[in-house]
């Protein structure tokens, strides 16, 4: 099937997704997603907004700044034996990757259920497979990262 550019611009417009993402979800979906699949993107939009995450997955997280919070974890604990503290420091770990990973935080409509799970169950639902690779969340008043590069090291610095 042919795919229009008008229509992987209107879908790149809307979700902020790489052209050929785009263009290979359209190709997959027969040129169209359906309203289940625009309301899927959209809690999923709103979830970002709300809940601020950092990255998508564990496996984003550089690993700097896992093992500087290993440590902040382990003084919080100090003084407790081994087998005991590291069972504290990974239990607050889960905890970490809970809040700033987006795959791991609960929905904000149902924060028994995390995005990994609304994300299969929405693949079987709609018998596709949806992967989430990245995101950008912007907020209102805070400066662009483009504008922070260019902008005079006064100004940036304020």
């Amino acid at each position: 099937m042919q795919i229009d550019p008008k229509t992987v611009k209107e879908l790149r417009d809307r979700t902020n997704a790489g052209m050929m993402d785009c263009k290979r979800a359209l190709t997959e979906a027969n040129g169209d997603k359906n309203e289940n699949f625009r309301a899927f993107v959209k809690d999923i939009t709103l979830h970002i907004a709300a809940a601020h995450p950092l990255y998508v997955s564990r496996d984003d997280v550089p690993g700097a700044l896992i093992e500087a919070e290993r440590e902040i974890y382990k003084g919080q604990v100090k003084g407790k034996p081994d087998a005991v503290m590291n069972k504290i420091v990974d239990g607050k770990l889960e905890k970490f990757y809970s809040t700033v990973c987006l795959l791991e935080q609960g929905f904000i409509k149902n924060p028994d259920q995390t995005i990994r799970e609304l994300v299969s169950a929405k693949i079987a639902e709609l018998g596709e497979n949806i992967v989430i690779r990245r995101f950008t969340r912007y907020l209102v008043g805070e400066a662009l990262a483009h504008d922070a590069a260019v902008a005079p090291a006064s100004e940036a610095a304020a």
